[in-house]
C-alpha cells in the first residue's frame, strides 16, 4: 500500500513538473515571439518592394500597393490600399516625383508611420530630368562622369532644340531629377543599405537577420551589375526610341544609345505633328528599335513605326507580368537587357 502511494506521488510530481514545464516554456515562447515580432512594412513599386523583401526575407512579408500593370504615374488608391498604409510603421517609395499619389496620404499618417523616401535619403546617383520627347546625345556622353552624387546636375546630357521638336503638348510637371533610380544597379545596392539601416532601427531585435540579408543582397546585385555590363556591350552604340523617358539610369549605367521618346508624359497621347516629327527623327537617326511598355497604349508604338525601317520592342521598367518577390528585380534588370539585345540585335 505503502509503495502504490509512494508511485502515486511520484507520478504526480513528474506531471506537475512536466505541465510546469510546458506552461513556462510557452510564456518564454510567447515572449520571444512578442519581442521579434517584425514591424509592418509597405512598399510602393515592384522593383522597390522587391528589394525590401530581399532585406526582410525570414522575417516578414512587406505589402505591395502597386499590383500588376498599375502605373504610379496613373495609379489611384483605393480603400483597401489605405487601410494597409494606416496600419504601416514604415513605408519605403521613391518619391514624391514618381508616386505622386502616395504624397497625400503619407502626409495624413501623421507620426504613425515612417515614410522613407529612397531617392531623398538613400544618398543615390540622381541624373536630370530630359525636356521634351526627343533629344540629341551629347557627342561626349560622359560615362566617365557616372557616379556624380545627388545635386550634381551638370552630368545632364545635351539635347540641341528638343523643346521646339517635342511640342508642348507633351510637357508635364516633374522634379529636378530623374525618378526611375532603380534602373542603376548601384543605385538598388544604396537602396538595399538604406533599407536595412531604417528596418534595423525600427525592428532591433532582427536587426542581425536584416544586415545578413542586404549583405547577400549586395553581393547578388553587384554580380548583376557585371553581368549587364557583358550582355549590353556589343548593342550599346545602336540607336533606339523609348516610349517614354524612364530609362537615363539604365542608359548611363551601360553606355546605351537611346535618341527619343515618344511622349514625355506616359498619359498623354502625343499629337499628329509630334509623331510625323517622331517618324522623321526615327528615320534621321536610323534608330534600330522602338521600346513599348506593357503598361501603355501597343498601337502607339506601332503607329510611330510605320513607314520606317525601326523594329518594335518591349521594355518594361516596373516588371508588370512578373512575380512579386525578392528575385523580381533581377528578373526585371536581366529582360530589360535582353529584350534590348534581341532588338537591337535584329534577326540573326
Amino acid at each position: 500500500m505503502n509503495a502504490r502511494i509512494a508511485r502515486t506521488s511520484l507520478l504526480a510530481l513528474a506531471g506537475t513538473l512536466i505541465f510546469s514545464g510546458t506552461v513556462h516554456m510557452g510564456t518564454a515562447q510567447m515572449g520571444t515571439a512578442m519581442a521579434a515580432d517584425p514591424v509592418k512594412v509597405v512598399a510602393s513599386v515592384k522593383p522597390i518592394h522587391s528589394l525590401v523583401t530581399g532585406v526582410m526575407q525570414g522575417v516578414a512579408e512587406p505589402a505591395l500597393l502597386l499590383k500588376g500593370a498599375n502605373s504610379p504615374h496613373s495609379f489611384n488608391m483605393r480603400p483597401s490600399d489605405a487601410r494597409v498604409l494606416s496600419q504601416a510603421d514604415l513605408v519605403f517609395w521613391v518619391g514624391e516625383d514618381l508616386e505622386t499619389f502616395l504624397t497625400k496620404p503619407i502626409q495624413s499618417l501623421g507620426g504613425k508611420a515612417h515614410p522613407v523616401a529612397l531617392m531623398e535619403e538613400a544618398g543615390l546617383t540622381l541624373l536630370p530630368t530630359r525636356e521634351g520627347g526627343a533629344w540629341e546625345r551629347h557627342e561626349d556622353h560622359g560615362h566617365e562622369d557616372h557616379g556624380k552624387e545627388q545635386g550634381h546636375d551638370d552630368h545632364a546630357h545635351a539635347h540641341d532644340g528638343h523643346a521646339q521638336e517635342a511640342g508642348h503638348e507633351d510637357e508635364h510637371e516633374h522634379g529636378t531629377h530623374d525618378a526611375h533610380v532603380w534602373l542603376d544597379v548601384d543605385n538598388a545596392r544604396k537602396m538595399v543599405a538604406t533599407i536595412a539601416a531604417e528596418l534595423s532601427e525600427h525592428d532591433r531585435p532582427n536587426a542581425a537577420r536584416y544586415q545578413a540579408n542586404a549583405a547577400s543582397l549586395t553581393e547578388r546585385l553587384t554580380a548583376l551589375d557585371a553581368e549587364l555590363k557583358t550582355t549590353l556591350a556589343p548593342v550599346k552604340d545602336r540607336p533606339f526610341v523609348v516610349f517614354h523617358d524612364a530609362y537615363h539610369y539604365l542608359e548611363d549605367r551601360y553606355g546605351l544609345n537611346a535618341v527619343g521618346a515618344i511622349t514625355v508624359s506616359p498619359d498623354q497621347r502625343p499629337s499628329a505633328q509630334r509623331l510625323s516629327q517622331l517618324r522623321a527623327k526615327i528615320s534621321s537617326l536610323d534608330a534600330a528599335c522602338v521600346f513599348a511598355e506593357p503598361q501603355f497604349e501597343p498601337t502607339l508604338v506601332a503607329t510611330v513605326v510605320e513607314k520606317t525601317p525601326a523594329r518594335r520592342g518591349t521594355l518594361d521598367p516596373l516588371g508588370a507580368a512578373l512575380d512579386d518577390g525578392p528575385d523580381l528585380y533581377f528578373t526585371l534588370m536581366r529582360d530589360m537587357a535582353a529584350s534590348l539585345v534581341s532588338c537591337l540585335k535584329g534577326p540573326a
